[in-house]
């Protein structure tokens, strides 16, 4: 099975940009040596469903389109390698490294996946520290390795690299803690997060702009509320030095039910708006090297 795919450029005028979009939560090859024990639905739910299909069309904008294989419960790339959680284990942890779990694992939602859901397991076994380091080195670093290289070859050939790191979210979890507004008398969940890590995983003005270009097509948009970037959007990130990350979140409510699952009846019209979306980034750093190259 294979881990990632790598959709390369394909738009009319033949240029590729220093522009790499990457899906890491779409995976839906599930490995034979998972063992988990929750109903499959459920574990499903987990799976940032549809965001491949979703941004299918970036290569054609001269955007490189990397999205992993393999589920997130399975391993999920957009955690530290060592954000482990010792809960998991069978044992006293035997790998090659020291663990170093964060909230993110005390809470279940680590590098390997102790619960689907608040109260749901994954797993009625526990796992080995032989077959954890398996997973890192099978999944994960083949994963992280081509999004570097995708971003050292773009910064080597242009000395610039824009990352868009594509995610969706639950409604349930799209509620900023700065309110938006109200339905009703209730908070307003958003359409879209955008995560720079408080503008510094990222040129500031790209995140200000593509802010104000999905506001115009009619979506609210947050910054940095709830969602600010983890690993993928830190890890990669150097601004100063031409490397810029940004994360964007989607409400999976725009486009699916999730209760069932399934595309909604407007999931082709959604998808043109993220055609859009993935244009208007294009555009945004081809002008940029166009003012570099004039300086």
């Amino acid at each position: 099975m294979s881990v990632f795919s790598i959709d390369k450029p394909n738009n009319p005028q033949g240029i590729a940009l220093p522009v790499v979009f990457d899906s890491p939560h779409s995976g839906t090859d599930y490995p034979e040596d998972f063992g988990y024990a929750c109903d499959f639905e459920t574990l499903t739910s987990a799976e940032d469903q549809y965001v491949e299909e979703l941004f299918a069309n970036v290569p054609a904008y001269g955007i490189t389109f990397l999205h992993a294989h393999f589920p997130r419960s399975y391993i999920d790339p957009n955690r530290a390698f060592d954000d482990i959680d010792r809960e998991l284990l069978n044992e006293d942890w035997s790998g090659p490294f020291e663990i170093n779990p964060s909230p993110r694992s005390h809470a279940g939602i680590g590098l390997i996946r102790r619960l689907v859901k608040p109260g749901i397991p994954v797993y009625d076994r526990a796992l080995t520290s032989e077959e954890i380091v398996q997973r890192i080195e099978k999944y994960y670093r083949p994963y992280h390795g081509a999004l570097e290289t995708l971003m050292k070859d773009a910064h080597y050939n242009f000395g610039q690299v824009w990352h868009i790191n594509c995610h969706s979210m639950p409604s349930a979890s799209a509620y900023p803690k700065r309110s938006i507004g109200l339905i009703g008398n209730r908070p307003k969940p958003v359409d879209f997060v955008l995560g720079d890590r408080d503008g510094t995983s990222c040129d500031r003005e790209l995140t200000s702009s593509l802010r104000t270009f999905i506001r115009s097509l009619g979506y609210s948009v947050a910054t940095n509320d709830p969602f600010k970037g983890v690993e993928l959007v830190d890890k990669y990130s150097a601004p100063s030095k031409g490397y810029h990350s940004l994360q964007l979140e989607i409400n999976k409510s725009l486009y699916m039910s999730e209760k069932t699952g399934e595309k909604l009846g407007h999931f082709d019209e959604f998808k043109t708006h993220i055609d859009q979306i993935s244009a208007f980034c294009a555009d945004f750093v081809e002008s940029r090297l166009v003012d570099l190259a004039a300086d």
